[in-house]
Formats: structure tokens, sequence, C-alpha cells
């Protein structure tokens, strides 16, 4: 029966074969990790095994054994890790983020309380998708309020007297319409304790 051509052997050093040891004891590392290193270990362990046979032990493909022990003698432990993947660049760079967050957190749309996606979007150049990942990211939420807000109103001290004053003596068979403007101020269901 013909055989392929021998695999180069794969010969570790002391701290190679170390590494690779507590690599597949760690509980953390991830699947792909532990059966790189398992290849390279029984390549290592038994130079004479073909890679069909490290294959069928470890449950992998002959071509995943070729694989990541072609890049292990070729790298090392670097050869390891995963290569970087192929994509599209970034569209949107380190310093529009950092202008369109600064923008977020210290000013208001023309004619608005707060920022909406959609008008942040406008505003930046970027699509809204983009501004609602941005702000997911860095947990912003410019619709929440954290904080109390005082009206500036001048005749809000008496408003709230008003309004205040129909619930501690409510007027006899009269209707009350309450529009709430200021989600903040809540209006109370039933009498004030």
């Amino acid at each position: 029966m013909a055989r392929g051509p021998r695999a180069a052997a794969v010969v570790l050093t002391a701290e190679e074969c170390d590494v690779l040891q507590r690599l597949v004891r760690r509980r953390g590392a991830g699947q792909a990790t532990v059966m790189r290193a398992r290849i390279v270990l029984a390549a290592d362990a038994e130079p004479d095994l073909p890679n069909g046979a490290i294959a069928a032990r470890l449950g992998v493909s002959r071509q995943s054994v070729i694989t990541w022990r072609q890049r292990f003698l070729a790298h090392r432990l670097k050869g390891l890790v995963d290569a970087p993947r192929s994509g599209a660049p970034r569209q949107v760079s380190d310093e529009a983020v950092k202008a369109m967050i600064t923008r977020t957190l210290e000013s208001q749309p023309e004619g608005a309380t707060q920022w909406s996606p959609r008008a942040m979007a406008r505003q930046v150049g970027m699509s809204q998708t983009m501004v609602s990942r941005i702000w997911r990211v860095f947990g912003l939420q410019p619709h929440r309020c954290e904080t109390f807000k005082l009206s500036r109103d001048p005749a809000f001290v008496d408003k709230v007297r008003d309004v205040v004053g129909l619930y501690l003596n409510p007027l006899d068979r009269a209707l009350v319409l309450c529009v709430d403007e200021k989600p903040q101020i809540q209006a109370h269901e039933g009498p004030l304790r």
C-alpha cells in the first residue's frame, strides 16, 4: 500500500510542552485551542504516527492535523492562535466616536430635550444603527433621566400648589384632566397620605 509523504517531525522544547499541557488542562480555554494543543502534543509524543492516525485518535479531520502541525512548525506556539479574519475595514474612526459621545453628553438638539438615535445620526453623518450600537457599547441612554430636574418656569410653585391642592381637596362633581408633559413628575393615584 502506497503511503503519502511523511509528516514533518514535531519536537517540543520543555517549555512549549509545559505551556501546551497547561492549556489542555485549563478550564477556561476554548475548545478549538485545546484541540490544537492536543494535536501538537500527539505529534510530539509519537513522531512516527501518521496524520490520519492522530486525526482518528482525536476525532478530527486529517486536514486539521496537517494544518495545525504545519502552523506550529512555522510559527511555534504563536501559530496555534487564530489568524486575523478578513472583513470590511472599520467605517467609523475613534475620533468620530469620541466626538459623537461628547455631543451626546454635552449638548441638546435644537427643539428637543434629548438626542434620539435618528437625530444624532443626521447631525454626525452616521447611520442610526451605528449611533445605537455606540450608545449601547458605552451605556448611554440620553432618553433616560437619572436625576431630578427642577423646572425653570417662574410659575412652577403656583402650578404645583394647584395640582397638589386638587389631590388634597378635590372638588365635588368636577372632572380633572391631567396631561403629563414631564415623565419625571408622576401623578399620584388615590389619596395622598
